[in-house]
C-alpha cells in the first residue's frame, strides 16, 4: 500500500517558523519535557575514518505533539564543508501506527529552534532591561539568533566577533541593514565588554569565551559545543554563573563546560540549577538578582525537533504545500 509524505524544503520550513511562533512551540517542548512527557534516547553519532566527519543520530518521542521523530545531522570539518554546518534531514511519525509523515530540512529545523529555545531561556534568565547583544561566531547559528533575539527584546546593538575577521565583517554588513546596528569586533573580548546578553555559537573545540570578561547582570547563552571533549566556555565562567540547562540527562552525558569543570573539581554536578523547562514552568527559580551571572548550556534535544516538524507538518498540510511524495 503506497503511503504519501510531505517534502518540506529549507524555504517553506522557514516561511513557516515566525518566530514569536517558533518560541511558543520550544516553550511548550520544553516545559513537556522537564515534566516527564518526552523520550529522549542520548544522541549518538556515527564516526568516520580519517577526520571525515561525523553523522549524528537525534531521535524522541513528544505527548503533546502526538508524534515521534529522527534526525540525521552531518557533522563535517569546516574544510570539508559544503553547506550548512548542521546539514541533515528530520523524519516526521505520527505516533499511531508510527507512520512517516514529513521529511523536512534538518538543518533549518535545527537552526530556528535552537535559537527559539536560546530566546526562551534569554526571555526568564535575561535583565528585562539588556540592550547589548553580542554573538561570537558568524555561522548558521549566528544569523538564527540574531534574527531570533531581536524579534524578542528591544536590542540597541549587536555585537559579532569570528575567528576569521572578513567573515565578522561580512556578518555586521549583511545584516546592519535591517533596523539594529551591528558592529564588528576584532577580538572576542572586546565583544563582550558591556554586552548583556552573550551567545555563543562556534565550532571551537576550546574555550572562546573567558569568565573573567564577565560582568553582574550578563546572561550568556552557550550553544555551540555538544560533546563532552569540546567546550566554548572556561571553568571560570561556569563556576560564576546560575548554570542552567535544557535536559539533564544530556548535560551529564555531553555538556563539555560543565563535564570539564566537574573533572576539574571546579564545581559539582549539583552546580546545575535547574532545566530552563522548569524555569519556565516556574518550578525552579531563574536569575534571583540583577547581579547574577545566568549561562544557559544548549546541547539541543529532539524534543524540539520534533515539535517543530509537528507544527510546521499541520501548517504545510493546512495550507496545502509541500511536495507529496508516494513511497
Amino acid at each position: 500500500m503506497s503511503r504519501a509524505i510531505r517534502v518540506i524544503d529549507a524555504q517553506l520550513v522557514r516561511r513557516l517558523c515566525e518566530p514569536a511562533a517558533v518560541r511558543g512551540w520550544m516553550r511548550e517542548a520544553m516545559v513537556a519535557t522537564s515534566a516527564g512527557q518526552a523520550v529522549l534516547p542520548l544522541r549518538q553519532a556515527l564516526t568516520l575514518p580519517d577526520g571525515k566527519g561525523r553523522i549524528g543520530v537525534m531521535a524522541g518521542h513528544l505527548a503533546p505533539a502526538r508524534a515521534a521523530g529522527v534526525k540525521l545531522v552531518s557533522l563535517v570539518p569546516v574544510e570539508r564543508r559544503r553547506g550548512s554546518s548542521h546539514l541533515g534531514l528530520a523524519v516526521l511519525y505520527d505516533e499511531d501506527g508510527l507512520l512517516p509523515l514529513a521529511l523536512l530540512c534538518g538543518a533549518t529545523v535545527t537552526a530556528l529552534r535552537t535559537a527559539a529555545v536560546s530566546a526562551l531561556a534569554t526571555e526568564h534568565l535575561a535583565r528585562p532591561e539588556s540592550r547589548v547583544l553580542a554573538i561570537l561566531g558568524t555561522g548558521e547559528q549566528a544569523e538564527a539568533h540574531l534574527q531570533a533575539l531581536r524579534a524578542l527584546m528591544p536590542f540597541s546593538e549587536a555585537r559579532v566577533w569570528g575567528r576569521r575577521p572578513e567573515a565578522a565583517h561580512a556578518f555586521a554588513q549583511l545584516h546592519g541593514t535591517t533596523g539594529l546596528p551591528v558592529r564588528a569586533c576584532a577580538d572576542a573580548a572586546q565583544a563582550v565588554d558591556g554586552a548583556d546578553v552573550v551567545c555563543t555559537v562556534t565550532a571551537s573545540p576550546t574555550p572562546i569565551l573567558m569568565g573573567r570578561w564577565l560582568r553582574p547582570g550578563m546572561h550568556v547563552n552557550l550553544i555551540g559545543s555538544s560533546t563532552p571533549d569540546a567546550a566554548e566556555a572556561d571553568d571560570e565562567a561556569v563556576a560564576r554563573s546560575r548554570f542552567f540547562v535544557d535536559y539533564r540527562a544530556s548535560t551529564m552525558a555531553q555538556a563539555g563546560e560543565l563535564l570539564g569543570a566537574i573533572a576539574r573539581r571546579v564545581v559539582t554536578a549539583e552546580h546545575v540549577q535547574g532545566e530552563i523547562g522548569e524555569v519556565i514552568a516556574r518550578s525552579c527559580p531563574g536569575r534571583r538578582s540583577d547581579d547574577d551571572i545566568t549561562v544557559y548550556k544548549s546541547l539541543g534535544i529532539a524534543a524540539q525537533d520534533v515539535m517543530t516538524a509537528r507544527r510546521v507538518f499541520d501548517l504545510a498540510s493546512d495550507q496545502g504545500l509541500g511536495q507529496l511524495v508516494h513511497l
